[in-house]
């Protein structure tokens, strides 16, 4: 009885109840209605049946709202659990009620999208999230204002070529229901990789993320650095699934390892705290794209590995967004330049940010280990991956290089570096339990790292074959705490090296002239459509004034026209006063034949335009 009532609750539609119920409540209560409608969605996560729920018909289309699988289960356990922390935060940040409201009906709108069983209930919940995540960074007001319409134009775009892509797939195929096969060859998975990948950064169209992410409220930065970009790659998953064998599966590898050395590149040049958190979003989205992509051509350990990393990165990526959005709550300071010495003071703060960044930088122990281990090792040709994978597994390397880097950086500079000019307060109890709770999260899958392995998809008790033989998943091998080991070296090494000339860089992203040339192009054209807009309606007002007074003074008209006619043709008099004078009169100078050549040119093109 209880599974069958679990079946009929939908999580998105909890969620949504409890956003409205924020605005009406004490913001205590209201507060924790939310959190406890996101606990509620962990619950479901964990025990709902597996299978299709809710299943019926819209305007003649089969829908599926809820489904249920390995996949959706896992998704909706990380969303779910960083929901209840995030809340949790957010009260404790001093967020407001109607920022809270909006998260919650944005969150909504994400659960439901990795719930959906089919491409139409998809598309809603896709085209709710932009709108939601849009009202997220509108509501704070100052530069988040122009960032979040920067940020609807991206989402918007993504979302009309994904619907082209399902509207495609339809024709094609005949339902909108998931299959298995995902996405339908051909024009509908190009369009559909294209617009999945505005929202999951692919390079090139990721400049909102660091353009957007630092903006808002700090509470805000929590919601919107996971449940956008997450959600999306797990749909990039439904769309090229394990096996599906798409033509774009290579591609779509190499532009996560692409993802993962640029992302990881700009955070290292970042001063902004955010900025760089916003740009280790795309480094380490490109770990699990590249890990769809070499699934999508049959490997189940990069599938495991890909959801295990979106797993991972709910819970790591949120830590740290937390752990900096605290120093920027206590500190009233964005860039990292500008502080140091802050373990003293903000100890629980510190060890908060630590677990993150040793969770985000694959150290053992912690979870990202785990997941970024099971991505190497399917990319690896030596081990699970193929031959055509080489230069991929060298650009992961090349990421997890950055990656480390970026956080010795970081945390160097925030809680290390020299002695603290600032007096501040440690994070407020609110805050240390969201910060811990994410953060014994990560050392709990990092420790038992069997469980997440249950968790994953596609790897329950298999082996793996290779090219030196067969094993099961074992990451804690002698071998993989050696790769382990060189990389951490590695970047330590290279800091001590490059850390002085890395304080005075200030690179831009190249990628980041979209803007200006966005702008520029806008302009232009609207002032073509404009200025060829007026040009028309003065053609025709003009053309419509001379009608008028042609019919109203023909005689006139025709003085007019034959004053234009070359002396040779016609010879006009003057005009003379109307008091008495004669009127003026037309004399034709040309001969019969002449007369007679211009006719017949005239009505040989108008009989050639009337026949054309």
């Amino acid at each position: 009885m209880t599974l069958e009532f679990l079946s009929m609750a939908y999580p998105p539609l909890i969620v949504f109840a409890a956003a409205l119920l924020v605005l009406v409540l004490p913001r205590i209560a209201g507060f924790a209605v939310g959190a406890l409608s996101l606990a509620a969605v962990l619950a479901i996560s964990l025990v709902a049946p597996e299978g299709q729920h809710l299943a019926g018909t819209f305007l003649g289309f089969d829908v599926v709202p809820f489904y249920v699988d390995d996949f959706s289960r896992m998704v909706g356990l990380g969303l779910g659990f960083l929901g209840v922390c995030s809340v949790i935060y957010a009260y404790s940040s001093e967020a407001s009620k109607t920022l809270v409201a909006f998260a919650l009906v944005y969150v909504s709108s994400s659960i439901g999208a990795a719930f959906a069983g089919d491409w139409l209930v998809l598309l809603f919940m896709w085209e709710l999230m932009a709108v939601t995540s849009t009202l997220v960074v509108w509501h704070y007001g100052g530069e988040a204002v122009r960032a979040g319409f920067r940020y609807a134009l991206f989402h918007g775009t993504g979302g009309v070529l994904v619907m082209m892509a399902v509207a495609v797939h339809y024709v094609q195929t005949g339902t909108f229901v998931y299959d298995g096969a995902g996405i339908a060859n051909g024009i509908p998975a190009l369009l559909a990789v294209l617009g999945m990948g505005v929202n999951v950064a692919f390079i090139g169209v990721h400049t909102w993320l660091p353009d957007t992410y630092p903006r808002p409220h700090i509470a805000a930065s929590v919601f919107l650095s996971v449940y956008t970009t997450k959600t999306s790659a797990f749909v990039l998953y439904r769309a090229f699934p394990v096996d599906a064998g798409s033509d774009l599966g290579i591609y779509i590898a190499y532009m996560g390892g692409l993802m993962a050395v640029y992302g990881a590149t700009f955070a290292l040049l970042q001063h902004d705290m955010r900025a760089l958190l916003s740009y280790h979003i795309q480094a380490q989205l490109g770990y699990i794209v590249a890990g769809i992509g070499m699934a999508t051509m049959g490997s189940d350990l990069a599938a495991a590995g890909a959801m295990s990393h979106l797993f991972n990165n709910v819970l790591f990526k949120s830590l740290l967004f937390m752990a900096v959005g605290v120093v920027i709550y206590r500190t009233g300071e964005e860039d990292l330049y500008k502080l140091g010495g802050l373990w003293r003071e903000m100890p629980l703060t510190a060890i908060g940010f630590g677990f993150g960044a040793l969770s985000i930088t694959a150290i053992p122990g912690f979870n990202g280990y785990v997941s970024k281990g099971m991505l190497f090792d399917a990319a690896d040709p030596h081990y699970y991956g193929q031959p055509e994978y080489q230069a991929l597994y060298w650009l992961l390397w090349l990421g997890a290089i950055g990656t480390l880097l970026s956080f010795i950086k970081l945390g160097y500079y925030v809680f290390f570096h020299g002695e603290s000019d600032l007096e501040v307060a440690d994070a407020k109890p609110g805050q240390t339990v969201a910060m811990l709770g994410l953060g014994g999260a990560c050392l709990l899958f990092g420790v038992w790292w069997q469980g997440l392995a249950d968790l994953a998809p596609t790897i329950h008790g298999l082996e793996f074959e290779y090219y030196g033989g067969h094993s099961h998943l074992h990451p804690y091998s002698s071998g993989h705490l050696q790769t382990a080991g060189v990389l951490t070296g590695v970047a330590a090494a290279t800091f001590v090296v490059v850390r002085k000339p890395l304080s005075k860089l200030d690179l831009g992203d190249p990628a980041m002239v979209v803007y200006p040339a966005t702008y520029a192009v806008s302009r232009w054209t609207m002032l073509g459509v404009t200025g060829t807009y007026a040009a028309v309606d003065r053609t025709v007002v003009g053309a419509v004034k001379r009608c008028y007074w042609i019919g109203n003074n023909p005689v006139l008209a025709v003085d007019a026209a034959a004053g234009q006619l070359p002396d040779w043709l016609v010879a006009v008099d003057e005009r003379q006063p109307t008091d008495g004078g004669r009127p003026s009169t037309i004399h034709l100078r040309t001969g019969i034949g002449t007369t007679v050549l211009l006719l017949t040119l005239v009505l040989t093109v108008v009989l050639w335009l009337l026949v054309v």
